[in-house]
């Protein structure tokens, strides 16, 4: 799979879960309109005996306590059964239902005026559950009793109590926990989705990928888990649930802290591995302990309790704490990545440290609730992150693909000057002879003949010194080392060359500007070097127009010596500008392209680069990059 179709995954997975947000937020804010809230109601403490309805009703009202939605459950005496809850709904016709946000126990039975008109059966474990009780004229307008008892957690209820349109609040009643099961498909689907693409990419490319996976699935699990919409589906099966959350739990915390390892490192003194270590080590434990409490028939609850509950909340604060310290460490350093990191963990981390603060330091039963919109916030900002690191990726990959294809041009390029170097060395040495043997008898002739034949002699001989100037330039492309090496300075070398060409210029109706800085040193030929820039700067002089200026210049820059010729002639293309240097290519009519091939292969043996920048119309620079000589 290519990188650009995973990033494209990776995009749809972040619309996907967005959408899921807003369909969820538009399905909570949707409610009956005309629904009331009941602030407060009574309450009574049942004992053998009373499970009348009659009983309860006939009860003194000193008896009868008074309850509200602030003012949280009551803590149960040691000799009570059940707990009687007594309410006063307002008179109104469109009042057909009861919505409890919170019930506790595992039985539920409400009465008015006598009549039983709801029996939760014992088939639900009800632990701060929601229950929909529904209303009806035939019932009269007395007040709703409830019957509340069982359960391990204790009985009775909490939260918001509203009354309404059984329509509304039935909707309500769904969709309201709903949004927690939404949430954690969603989040599941997204790790499948991303452990698919795993499959196909490799490891390394995807950082701490199989952690990300676990850290999302998890949280998945943990929605579902933790919505009270699940016990409708479930029944009573509360243990299967709470095992499952634990499960997911106990994976989460090292995953998380191992994905933050491998995205960031396992920093100064390596304390995140030794964390990291402890957590693994205490998660096998509880996984441990929750398989024996299961055996020995929830014996050890107690224990198990005390140390998945009030340790790993402790251990849940130090390690967000702790995190969320060093994502910001890193985003101080300059990590944009841990800037990210950091946004969308403080923002769950503020979440969840304020929630577990509450839930331990409460008297009444807290239930979690933002934290899960904390987590979203979180995981977005991890799809952030992976999105980063296959752009980083995809770039490298592009990168690398173009350094492949340099490399490949210039093996190519090399291999072609190899073949031609030999041939040039082979037909300069067998032409070079014949051609001074001619002139030698040219030489002769002329000696000997009248003024018109010397004159067409001296043409012939002419035309052979230009050959053998040629055949010169052949042997230097080939054999262009440095056969009298020595330090010598540039700047005193390049003045002698704009002397000489100075002259040429001026008859194009030009001159040569000189900004040289004293005490250049390099190593190479001197004679070599010349012949180079008389090829440049001859170059720029033939490029001229009128008013034509050519800068000569030379500087030093750290451990490199830059020398730069820049003219305001003709220009070239882009096209003309990337054959610069190919074997007899040449943009003059009567150029064989011998001039810039000897002066590549001269920098070239003497460990320099050599670099043209022209636009068509406006000049063209050159710049020659030498490596300086501190010897001197």
């Amino acid at each position: 799979m290519k990188l650009v179709s995973l990033k494209r995954v990776a995009v749809l997975c972040m619309l996907l879960l967005l959408t899921v947000l807003v369909i969820a937020g538009l399905t909570v804010g949707r409610n009956g309109g005309q629904d009331i809230v009941l602030l407060d109601w009574e309450q009574k403490w049942a004992y053998t005996g009373e499970e009348t309805v009659a009983a309860a009703a006939a009860a003194p009202e000193e008896e009868w306590s008074k309850l509200s939605a602030d003012s949280g459950r009551p803590v149960t005496p040691a000799d009570a059964d059940a707990a009687w809850l007594r309410f006063e709904i307002p008179v109104n016709e469109n009042h057909t239902a009861l919505l409890i946000d919170k019930v506790y126990g595992t039985t539920l039975k409400a009465y008015r005026n006598n009549e039983l008109i709801y029996d939760s059966r014992q088939t639900v474990n009800f632990n701060g559950t929601k229950v929909l009780i529904p209303l009806s004229d035939r019932q009269g307008d007395g007040p709703l009793y409830l019957w509340s008892t069982g359960g391990d957690r204790g009985f009775g209820v909490g939260g918001q109590i509203r009354a309404g349109n059984y329509d509304g609040l039935m909707t309500l009643y769904v969709k309201q926990d709903m949004v927690d099961v939404i949430l954690g498909t969603s989040l599941m689907f997204m790790a499948a989705v991303l452990l698919l693409c795993l499959y196909f990419v490799k490891v390394r490319m995807f950082s701490g990928g199989y952690w990300l996976v676990i850290v999302i699935f998890t949280f998945g699990v943990l929605f579902i888990t933790y919505s009270p919409f699940l016990a409708l589906i479930l029944g009573s099966r509360e243990r299967l649930t709470e095992a499952v959350f634990d499960m997911a739990l106990f994976m989460l915390l090292p995953a998380f802290t191992l994905y933050f390892e491998q995205i960031f490192g396992p920093g100064r003194g390596r304390h995140l591995v030794l964390f990291r270590n402890i957590q693994l080590g205490y998660s096998l434990f509880c996984l441990m302990l929750l398989l024996l409490n299961t055996l020995l028939s929830y014996q050890l609850d107690e224990l198990y309790i005390m140390m998945t509950v009030n340790v790993t909340g402790v251990m849940m604060i130090i390690q967000l704490i702790y995190l969320l310290g060093l994502a910001i460490l890193y985003a101080y350093r300059g990590n944009k990545d841990a800037a990210i990191f950091a946004s969308g963990f403080a923002l769950f981390a503020v979440i969840s440290l304020s929630e577990l603060v509450l839930y331990f330091s409460s008297s009444s039963p807290f239930h979690l609730y933002w934290w899960k919109w904390g987590v979203v916030a979180f995981i977005l900002s991890l799809i952030v992150i992976l999105g980063r690191g296959f752009a980083r990726n995809y770039e490298q990959a592009l990168n690398y693909s173009r350094e492949l294809e340099q490399f490949n041009n210039a093996a190519q390029r090399s291999e072609k000057m190899e073949i031609i170097s030999e041939l040039a060395a082979s037909v300069a040495h067998e032409v070079r002879n014949p051609l001074q043997v001619t002139r030698g008898f040219l030489q002769i002739l002329g000696e000997r003949s009248g003024r018109k034949e010397k004159e067409y002699l001296n043409m012939a001989m002419q035309e052979l010194d230009r050959a053998s100037v040629i055949i010169t330039d052949f042997l230097t492309f080939a054999k262009p080392g440095m056969e009298e090496i020595d330090v010598f300075e540039v700047s005193g070398e390049l003045k002698h060359v704009a002397g000489i060409l100075g002259p040429l210029a001026n008859l194009q109706g030009g001159t040569i500007e000189t900004h040289l800085q004293e005490e250049l040193f390099v190593l190479g030929s001197p004679a070599k070097f010349k012949q180079a820039f008389i090829n440049l700067i001859k170059n720029s002089v033939e490029a001229l127009k009128e008013d034509g200026l050519i800068k000569v210049s030379a500087r030093k820059s750290g451990q490199h010596i830059l020398i730069s010729v820049v003219d305001n002639g003709e220009g070239m293309k882009l096209s003309e500008l990337a054959r610069l240097g190919e074997p007899f290519y040449s943009n003059k009519t009567k150029g064989t392209g011998l001039g810039l091939m000897v002066t590549f292969r001269i920098v070239e043996a003497m460990n320099g680069t050599i670099h043209f920048y022209s636009k068509k119309g406006q000049g063209t620079e050159v710049v020659v990059k030498l490596p300086a000589d501190h010897n001197k």
